[in-house]
């Protein structure tokens, strides 16, 4: 099965970037969008992992205890860079408790043999992306300009920055990912609570 943990949004927030969404899309009806109902924040991709060590994965990542991160979501962008477009991105911002509850993750997945991430911890929410080509922000010696989102990033350049609000979130998840030729599909296995002040 195909794993990954992740925070999910606050209904205010995906319901804002819903709006959001219905607005934008028109102006780049190539890409693949994501489905609202299908974003979330990714603190660890895991991939592939085997069925039968399921519940060794659940018992070490419920022995994490972390403060809950206060989250703003605002902004947006392009990776790996706009000329090159290949990833439409609403951006985050948020203080030391999210880096540090995904590098909490990751250290408790690294004891399963799971291989620790090999870049810094770079929060973004995935929109869209361009047919073809990796979702990675990584540049890649195939990338070339992209159409896909020139129209789109002619139109935000004349707005403002857009803000979808702040939350804080009481729990996280472990999901699994169903790859279909319609996109992708997550299902929550667990839950996983944060600590919070009395």
């Amino acid at each position: 099965m195909r794993l990954f943990l992740a925070l999910d949004l606050s209904d205010a927030i995906r319901d804002r970037i819903s709006t959001f969404l219905d607005g934008v899309r028109p102006f780049a009806p190539d890409a693949r969008w994501m489905l609202p109902d299908s974003l979330h924040v990714t603190l660890k991709f895991i991939g592939e992992y085997p069925d039968d060590a399921l519940d060794q994965l659940k018992h070490s990542v419920s022995t994490i205890t972390a403060p809950p991160p206060r989250i703003h979501f605002r902004g947006y962008g392009f990776f790996p860079t706009p000329k090159s477009a290949r990833v439409f991105w609403i951006g985050m911002e948020s203080g030391p408790e999210l880096p540090a509850l995904a590098a909490t993750v990751d250290a408790a997945t690294s004891t399963l043999g799971i291989p620790k991430e090999d870049r810094p911890y770079s929060p973004h929410l995935t929109l869209a992306r361009g047919k073809g080509g990796s979702g990675s922000p990584r540049r890649d010696k195939q990338d070339r300009p992209n159409q896909v989102f020139l129209h789109l990033q002619e139109k935000l350049a004349a707005l403002s920055p857009p803000e979808f609000g702040t939350m804080t979130p009481r729990e996280f998840f472990l999901y699994q990912s169903h790859l279909s030729p319609k996109g992708s599909t997550y299902t929550k296995l667990s839950a996983f609570p944060l600590e919070h002040a009395p």
